[in-house]
């Protein structure tokens, strides 16, 4: 017959607890870890996306301008003025009544999309802090005065992340250049 004494029974008991006990703090430490990069890694993916469709749009399309949008209309900055603003006009085609606009909005911070169709603005992104976030870049990077037809168009998003729960309040910039692939 097998048996185990009292103490026997004891120390096993405690090795098992300690052990319990250490794989139920890695997992609690991995799920916090987890919920930290989780909104990094958001960020992350929203910003390839966003970015990408942007820059894309820039690429293949007939004109841009840098300009302002004020409820909802957009101003072109003359020439001699500095090409930096709150928006972005794309033309894709020649037709000038077909364009892509993306812009911050002033009031909610928020960063949106819109197009020629009425009712087509879509938020992006939001708590931006920054409200110029366009740019009209030569060659080298110098923001110019006129609208060229061969500029390179700079965004930068300056993001505010209020706390969460346990997690720190955080500021963010994403940043990306871009321009035409066609120069006529």
């Amino acid at each position: 017959m097998l048996g185990f004494t009292l103490a026997e029974v004891a120390v096993a008991m405690a090795v098992f607890i300690l052990v319990i006990a250490g794989i139920l703090t890695a997992h609690f430490m991995g799920m916090k870890l987890f919920q930290l990069n989780r909104t990094k890694l958001t960020s992350t993916e929203w910003s390839r996306k966003t970015f990408g469709r942007i820059a894309n749009e820039v690429r293949a399309c007939n004109s841009a301008k840098v300009g302002n949008v004020t409820n909802g209309v957009f101003t072109t900055l003359l020439d001699g003025q500095t090409q930096l603003g709150n928006g972005l006009l794309i033309y894709p085609t020649t037709n000038a009544s077909n364009y892509v606009v993306y812009y911050v909005n002033t009031s909610d911070q928020t960063f949106r999309r819109a197009t020629d169709q009425a009712g087509t603005a879509v938020i992006l992104a939001s708590s931006i802090t920054n409200n110029l976030v366009f740019t009209a870049q030569n060659f080298s990077g110098t923001v110019v005065t006129n609208n060229l037809n061969n500029s390179v168009f700079h965004l930068n998003l300056q993001f505010y992340r209020p706390k969460l729960l346990q997690q720190d309040a955080y500021d963010y910039k994403l940043e990306t250049s871009m321009t035409r692939r066609a120069m006529q």
